[in-house]
């Protein structure tokens, strides 16, 4: 029988702690391992520990990327499933997740669900944009409406599992992410090696979901949106970006500027020019490992925005056909070239 670890982090107020644990220890036998990130409350003190609960405290907060990898190392599962500490199991998500896995699965994600709606979409696989950005797929659309055949780009760390061997191969998240974006990069690791990533609908997760957005989030979503791109995609991807990633990040400037995180902005590019040894051995580790190409896992990017969630002023629907050409075109070219050799 295979057995499941849920890695649960706990950071601030932490007002669905107890919820988040109880649905995961619903299931049998699973067990549950908390990481003290910075609770702020009694939250964590109130879990009920022992038995197939474990708390486990680092001395400073790691993030959510550094916490989930401290709190994998920790777990004695054949299967590790991430579990945001807002978020609840529904009845029988754990089994379908683990069948997914047992039945040709490398990386297996649930529907996330509005708790307050959960007839509504949260996320159900996350698309990504031919410039890294990445926002949560099918938001707002009714869960009876999703496509079970629909190929997810990425899947939500929001509930995510795969074997503990599949973890280990890759290597966990990069502690150098914090947060935002790890989940991402390690799904598109995933399909660099040539995994299977499958969207579970049989998995439901309700997600008590509040969008917020304050400097630091910003910071963080904008540098690892770079250290993605820069880390993960090809020579010849990047040579074919590289005038539209540079007018992108010019303009986002403008916006950041008009929003009130310029600095942030600003913030991000001197972390990644301050990083550039680690930014080139990243490339090299990532590329070593690397089977498919980005001339297969090019199809699974987009070059149009979410209209509801990052939509583009009235000047900007041109310039996003234009990158469609730019991107179709550089492609096709690329492709002739690798023939003709």
């Amino acid at each position: 029988m295979t057995s499941v670890s849920v890695v649960i982090l706990a950071y601030g107020a932490e007002e669905w702690l107890g919820a988040a644990v109880s649905s995961a220890l619903a299931t049998d036998g699973a067990e549950v391992v908390v990481v003290d990130n910075g609770c702020t409350s009694d939250a964590v003190r109130r879990l009920p520990t022992g038995g197939r609960l474990f708390v486990v405290t680092p001395p400073t907060n790691l993030g959510f990327a550094g916490g989930v990898d401290l709190g994998v190392a920790s777990t004695t599962g054949d299967v590790v499933c991430m579990l945001n500490s807002d978020a609840e199991l529904e009845p029988g998500a754990l089994d379908a997740l683990v069948d997914a896995l047992d039945h040709g699965a490398d990386l297996a994600g649930a529907v996330i669900l509005l708790a307050d709606s959960p007839e509504v979409v949260n996320s159900a696989g996350n698309p990504v944009h031919v410039l890294g950005l990445v926002w949560a797929g099918h938001l707002d659309e009714p869960r009876a409406s999703l496509d079970p055949e629909e190929e997810p780009t990425t899947l939500s760390g929001a509930c995510l599992a795969m074997r503990r061997t599949t973890w280990d191969d890759l290597g966990g998240f990069d502690p150098e992410f914090f947060a935002y974006h790890e989940d991402v990069d390690l799904c598109w690791r995933a399909r660099q090696r040539g995994l299977t990533l499958r969207l579970v609908h049989a998995a439901g997760v309700r997600h008590h979901y509040e969008f917020s957005r304050n400097a630091r989030k910003m910071y963080l979503m904008e540098r690892n949106r770079l250290v993605f791109v820069l880390t993960t995609y090809e020579a010849s991807t990047l040579a074919l970006l590289a005038l539209p990633l540079l007018a992108f990040d010019l303009a986002l400037l403008l916006v950041a500027w008009r929003q009130g995180w310029a600095r942030e902005k600003l913030r991000g590019w001197g972390w990644v020019l301050r990083h550039l040894p680690y930014l080139r051995d990243r490339r090299r580790r990532v590329a070593a490992v690397r089977v498919v190409g980005d001339d297969v896992l090019g199809d699974l990017l987009t070059t149009t925005l979410s209209a509801s969630q990052l939509p583009l002023p009235p000047a900007g629907r041109p310039l996003e056909l234009l990158l469609h050409g730019w991107w179709r075109l550089g492609r096709r070219l690329g492709r002739r070239r690798s023939l003709s050799r």
